[in-house]
């Protein structure tokens, strides 16, 4: 039933399949033909746990998240269930050879867990932990590659371990786990950065065993690209778990910001491209690697992204990725292929691999390497990102979670937020909505304590959400006229634009959430509206007519038991059902206020694993967001 079931999902997607597609889903759908079912690098060979299929699973991640489709979520569920069973082992997996390369599909395990909450993916999850609490080490601390290479630290071991540990410390809540993964990054720079290039060497071996080991440094001989670019790639995912106000988040920062001023040094000039060995373009037989330069064009394009290193950087990214569409992709029976990816590269080993340059030559060249192919996907979806990205440049959108405050028990038993939470992944949360704001160039911040001028001062746009009732949390943080209200309408009337989320009677707290609507000539009324009934998605669906000031490509939206609004004084109508309004906007100074009657746009709804696709609640989210980022100034 299983292969049925994906190859008939392969017919729908190749069906849908066009050039006017992004190249990342171009791509992802040769990916997907290749491999329909499970994962062997080599197609007819069987099956193994390997790294490289959680490179191009993690691309298609960004596709889903980008797109709100399904489909690319059933693949990734689908390709990750062929190996973990329901007691959480994972077939093919063997945790005494002490490999770093397979702790990498950890992060899709994570994403599962965190999007499902099933529990056999949790249960895996703890086994690649596991293999962490006892792989061998270097004196100082650092993650030997492999049981087979001991001693030894690779640039490619960060990225299959250290995105995977730091998610793993956020969603289980254990923070000292950052401090070791600082570590990580730190002793591979300390050890294998070339002070005069700024370059880092691929390898490190501690004891100068190694023939291919410097005997002063242990370094190995050559700069290779795809162990650069795996370095990349590993600050800046990992970078996306790390607290604020953690020091180590400014120690990767650091270390990022002097990798990407050497590679770029490094960067052909004529192709946009990296080199295989990427200081010694001139050597024959040398040549440009498509997985290197996805990989630095990806650790490039979302470090800008994200702030963490000069907006610079994305022009180089641009280069790079227009080098590979212009030289190294090509068209096969149909589909969309990658060209010039190196098929392997190593240190040591049978038979040995010196490191020498004419060992690096040596390596073959394939088409649609599953390596190269992920790190294209993964590069063309921030690519992809940045026509859109000034839309929110330089505003912060601040999430209440004073107000709405619900906790609950976590992964790894902390207690934590969660219910209309930036980080919360599963049915309830507004991580999807977070991601919409993201890939628009916004910055998402939380707000914890009550609203202050302070804390209301750098935001652009303010979110209060579902606020709690005595039911929902032991002692709630209601609104009040004084303290709260006047606070935040003193912040829109300066130029803040504020969306008031609430829930249906019984769910929210009303009462007190009308203070501050109603100064903007808002009302929630205590009632119920668009009662659906088991799976009857018709009952909720509300047209949205031609001309909207919000919603200039969704024409319809799916909305759930709602507290109707009642309006007056400058507030007006955007949306109604049946001829009761739904949906408001109000002027308040120079702010701007939106209104609507439930959380609406939670993952549950937006992430396409539940809603039918004829209710178009990620357009109408775009929309929505688009409207919002366009409305709000800069802080």
């Amino acid at each position: 039933m299983k292969r049925f079931f994906l190859i008939a999902l392969m017919g729908l997607v190749f069906q849908s399949a066009v050039n006017a597609q992004p190249y990342s889903q171009q791509l992802a759908l040769t990916a997907m033909h290749i491999w329909p079912d499970s994962f062997s690098v080599v197609p007819g060979r069987p099956a193994r746990w390997s790294y490289d299929q959680g490179v191009i699973l993690k691309g298609i991640e960004g596709i889903w998240l980008a797109t709100g489709d399904p489909r690319w979520f059933s693949y990734i569920q689908h390709s990750m269930d062929y190996y973990v069973q329901e007691d959480g082992s994972i077939k093919d997996y063997q945790a005494d050879t002490y490999n770093i390369d397979h702790v990498n599909n950890g992060k899709l395990l994570l994403t599962l867990f965190r999007v499902t909450g099933k529990e056999k993916y949790k249960k895996a999850v703890l086994k690649l932990r596991e293999q962490l609490n006892t792989h061998p080490r270097t004196h100082e601390g650092g993650f030997w590659h492999k049981k087979v290479y001991p001693w030894q630290m690779w640039l490619d071991g960060l990225y299959m371990g250290q995105p995977f540990y730091a998610e793993y410390a956020s969603v289980f809540g254990v923070d000292s786990i950052f401090n070791d993964v600082t570590r990580q990054f730190v002793l591979m720079e300390k050890n294998a950065r070339d002070p005069k290039t700024g370059l880092l060497y691929h390898g490190y071996d501690e004891t100068r065993q190694e023939q291919w080991a410097n005997r002063q440094t242990g370094v190995s001989p050559h700069f290779w690209g795809r162990a650069l670019g795996w370095y990349g790639m590993a600050l800046v995912d990992a970078l996306d778990y790390f607290p604020e106000d953690h020091p180590g988040k400014k120690e990767l920062i650091a270390i990022l910001n002097r990798l990407a001023a050497a590679v770029i040094k490094v960067q052909d000039k004529k192709t946009g491209m990296w080199y295989d060995i990427v200081d010694l373009p001139e050597r024959s037989p040398n040549y440009t690697e498509s997985s290197a330069t996805a990989m630095l064009a990806y650790t490039l394009a979302k470090g800008a992204r994200k702030g963490y290193i000069a907006d610079t950087y994305r022009e180089a990214a641009k280069k790079a990725f227009d080098g590979l569409v212009k030289y190294k992709l090509t068209k096969k029976d149909g589909m969309l292929c990658l060209d010039g990816t190196v098929s392997v590269s190593g240190l040591g080993g049978k038979p040995y691999r010196d490191g020498s340059f004419e060992y690096y030559m040596k390596e073959k060249v394939v088409q649609n390497d599953p390596k190269g192919m992920g790190a294209f996907i993964l590069a063309a979806n921030e690519i992809e990102m940045i026509p859109g990205l000034a839309a929110g440049a330089g505003k912060t959108i601040l999430l209440d979670n004073y107000f709405n405050n619900e906790w609950r028990k976590g992964a790894g038993g902390q207690q934590e937020r969660w219910h209309y939470t930036w980080n919360d992944r599963s049915n309830g949360g507004y991580s999807f909505l977070g991601n919409l704001f993201e890939r628009q160039g916004a910055k998402l911040q939380t707000l914890t304590a009550a609203p202050s001028a302070a804390g209301l001062r750098q935001a652009s746009v303010y979110i209060i959400v579902d606020p709690d009732t005595d039911k929902e949390t032991a002692r709630p943080n209601y609104m009040n006229n004084g303290q709260h209200a006047a606070q935040i309408a003193e912040w829109v009337k300066n130029g803040g634009v504020l969306a008031l989320l609430a829930n249906d009677a019984g769910n929210c707290d009303l009462e007190h959430f009308n203070i501050l609507a109603e100064k903007f000539g808002i009302r929630f009324n205590k009632d119920n509206l668009l009662m659906v009934k088991n799976n009857n998605y018709e009952m909720g669906r509300v047209n949205i007519p031609a001309g909207n000031i919000i919603f200039k490509n969704a024409k319809n939206v799916y909305l759930k038991e709602i507290s109707s609004l009642n309006l007056y004084k400058n507030a007006s109508s955007v949306l109604k059902s049946n001829d009761v309004t739904v949906m408001a906007v109000a002027r308040y100074g120079k702010g701007t206020i939106f209104a609507l009657g439930d959380p609406w746009i939670y993952n549950e709804y937006v992430d396409g694993r539940k809603l039918p696709l004829q209710y178009e609640n990620v357009k109408a989210a775009e929309d929505w967001v688009t409207w919002l980022l366009k409305t709000a100034v800069k802080k």
